[in-house]
């Protein structure tokens, strides 16, 4: 997988060939025709992208949107908008409350208007794009689109009113390029390339649940627009911004080119990475573990030093190499003896019972402790084997001993014969 999402009760995947796969609570055909959610155990196929690659996706608890190449082109830069599932507050844009089984275009996005879109997410029940306007030459315009449930001010256009159709958020900077769009379940956040951040939606836009402690804010209320988000009291830019992402109630930025995170919100189970399960109406830093002194002193080498641990690493691998070579040959070697005495045992053990050797015949003590008491396991066998068996090893045993008498028999005459022979030597000279 190249990408994945998870929202609500599903999981969204995008292989390398651009392939949607969806499992978990996704949108099936009903028995009546209409549109059911079912569960699938596994990942399913979306194939009315068929040829055409799906670059980004995002899902609510029961609605999924897809940016998709334009054409079947995968280098096409312009991606169309795609949305279905329940769409009963309007989440999916397409200006009606009707459910969609199958995937359809969202027609402010299509092929024929100035708005591409480049990324998208999801809250429970409404969703917002980032989009530019096409071949805008050195400029880039951006806009913030939202559209479906607005109870708690989630798409940020100022009322509570929900959008069927998607709508620009027109209180963002229009010179603003946002660069990172991620929903909560009820609220929205941003980031642009300069390292602006805005939230709006539940409980001033911090996404915190209508019970939380407001004794650091005085008040309660929900952000029905764009709220400026201040990395410090002093400093309202977060410096090097990578992206914004969401939970359920709190919210994460990443910055400083991917090495620092922020973060605020809902802070119980520790979600908030800054040690402590309290609620935070401030972005605070997320305590990475500090770097080791050999790290440190790694990224202080110079390019001749790098090559000579390169040369070291590649030694030790050799060497390792080796090790695991000389282990393997050992193992077959093994294995080849262990084949010989397992042959042995069963021609050993097939003269003595007359059947073949197989794993019933170990002794139970040998299997539970690996050791073997070979004249206890000896009287246990001659104590359960029944009169055919006991006359079978007596019949073995009788065999074995005349063929150990009749060689020695036969060595005790050839002893004989060769002393008569030295006798009848030394009397003849």
């Amino acid at each position: 997988m190249c990408s994945v999402k998870a929202g609500g009760m599903m999981s969204l995947g995008i292989d390398n060939h651009g392939t949607l796969w969806m499992w978990g609570n996704i949108p099936q055909e009903s028995k009546e025709g209409g549109l059911s959610i079912v569960s699938s155990f596994i990942p399913t196929p979306v194939w009315d992208f068929h040829g055409r690659a799906v670059v980004k996706v995002a899902c609510g608890n029961e609605h999924i949107v897809a940016l998709v190449n334009a054409t079947k082109s995968h280098e096409d830069e312009d991606l169309m908008c795609y949305s279905w599932g329940n769409n009963s507050h309007g989440q999916l844009g397409l200006g009606d409350r009707q459910s969609r089984l199958h995937p359809e275009v969202v027609k402010i996005f299509d092929e024929e208007t100035p708005w591409t879109t480049y990324e998208v997410a999801c809250g429970a029940f409404h969703t917002a794009l980032l989009a530019r306007k096409k071949k805008t030459g050195d400029t880039l315009e951006s806009m913030c689109w939202t559209f479906g449930l607005s109870e708690n001010g989630q798409l940020g256009h100022g009322t509570t009113q929900s959008a069927l159709f998607p709508t620009p958020i027109k209180e963002l900077p229009q010179n603003a390029y946002l660069i990172s769009v991620d929903c909560g379940l009820f609220h929205t956040s941003v980031v642009s390339s300069t390292g602006d951040v805005w939230s709006w939606g539940m409980e001033k836009g911090l996404g915190l649940c209508p019970d939380a402690n407001r004794s650091e804010t005085g008040s309660g209320g929900d952000a029905l627009s764009p709220f400026p988000i201040s990395c410090k009291p002093n400093q309202p830019i977060f410096p090097g911004p990578v992206k914004v992402v969401c939970g359920a109630a709190h919210t994460v930025v990443v910055a400083q080119k991917g090495h620092e995170a922020w973060s605020w919100g809902r802070g119980r189970s520790g979600v908030l990475g800054n040690g402590k399960e309290m609620d935070s109406y401030t972005p605070t830093i997320v305590l990475w573990p500090p770097a080791t002194e050999d790290l440190k002193e790694e990224e202080l080498k110079s390019s001749d030093e790098q090559d000579k641990v390169a040369e070291k690493k590649t030694e030790v691998i050799t060497e390792t190499d080796e090790k695991l070579t000389s282990a393997l040959t050992e193992l077959k070697l093994l294995q080849s003896k262990l084949s010989i005495m397992e042959k042995y045992a069963s021609i050993l053990h097939g003269s003595i019972f007359g059947k073949p050797f197989d794993e019933q015949d170990i002794p139970v003590s040998m299997r539970n402790s690996g050791s073997l008491d070979i004249a206890k396991e000896w009287d246990n066998m001659l104590e359960a084997a029944d009169n055919r068996k006991l006359v079978r090893m007596e019949m073995f045993y009788r065999d074995m001993l005349a063929g150990v008498k009749d060689k020695l028999m036969k060595r005790k005459i050839k002893e004989i014969i060769k002393e008569c022979l030295q006798s009848s030597e030394v009397n003849n000279n």
